[in-house]
């Protein structure tokens, strides 16, 4: 492999390909080329699964395979931040009863098998019928103190207190891009073990790309972000520890203190880019 193409931060001495490490990780970003070359019978066995085109935040430094997916975004009236879920249906894939949820939105086909990924997919809220109600919550002990000294773990994620966003920092990188929370979302009376990881950012560079007439995917930020907040699935695809935008010093070091990263094996993720990437995502369990 030519040493252009090692994708970790030269400053790291890591090397992408490590024994027994990267190869399933590899894998499982199969899709991203050739992809046309399989077909839904390479599914593998259980509730949903196989082959899944989204849209993320893009990956760009380090040995996570593509972009974590994007979480589309809603406020309700009282101006809490919620996550997009479509609702579920019943449907027969290859003789096999299952449920399914997606939905059209910005011109893309927004599926919850987007998530199904690093274990994601035996969480009880990514089950496409699962009785949570979609609000973005506080995580316990976030890495923000503006966040830790305004949330208990489990409130609701509120917009209002976002409204700093063009001026706000924290002393890691520039400030004013953006401003950050950790959370959890359909993760309601779950195990901490069970809660599914995101974040949110709002900026001013989200409401760009959304009034861009030039952007690639403009329509999709439009209908998937709301007054400047986008959200994902807070999973980096590499070895599926948790990320953060702007939550880790020392990240400098690896040209990331204004990207997100994980401080796992220095995975690059640019909260302001979009990718579209296919993956194999893996099955839900059985009768579940």
């Amino acid at each position: 492999m030519p040493v252009d193409d090692d994708k970790y931060p030269t400053e790291s001495g890591r090397r992408r390909f490590v024994k027994g490490v990267v190869g399933s990780a590899t894998l499982a970003s199969v899709g991203t080329g050739g992809v046309a070359a399989l077909n839904s019978a390479t599914s593998p066995s259980g509730a949903g699964g196989g082959i899944t085109q989204y849209l993320g935040i893009e990956n760009t430094a380090g040995p996570a395979p593509r972009g974590m997916p994007q979480i589309p975004l809603e406020i309700d009236s009282e101006g809490f931040i919620k996550g997009v879920w479509p609702e579920p249906e019943k449907r027969t894939v290859q003789g096999q009863e299952i449920t399914v949820a997606e939905m059209e939105l910005g011109g893309e086909t927004y599926s919850t098998e987007w998530f199904q990924y690093c274990g994601a997919q035996t969480l009880p809220g990514i089950q496409p019928d699962a009785d949570q109600d979609n609000f973005f919550r506080s995580s316990g002990d976030p890495p923000y103190s503006w966040q830790a000294d305004t949330y208990s773990a489990g409130d609701k994620i509120h917009i209002d207190d976002f409204a700093d966003y063009e001026s706000w920092g924290n002393g890691i990188g520039q400030g004013g891009l953006g401003k950050p929370a950790m959370g959890t979302w359909r993760s309601v009376d779950v195990t901490p073990q069970e809660q599914i990881p995101v974040q949110v950012v709002r900026s001013s560079q989200i409401l760009e790309r959304a009034e861009s007439g030039e952007d690639e995917f403009a329509e999709w930020i439009r209908a998937s972000t709301v007054d400047g907040c986008i959200g994902w699935l807070n999973k980096c695809t590499h070895f599926c520890c948790v990320p953060g935008f702007k939550s880790i010093s020392g990240s400098d070091k690896f040209n990331a203190e204004n990207d997100v990263y994980c401080p796992c094996h220095q995975s690059v993720y640019d909260p302001f880019s979009t990718i579209k990437k296919s993956f194999v995502a893996l099955p839900r369990p059985e009768g579940e």
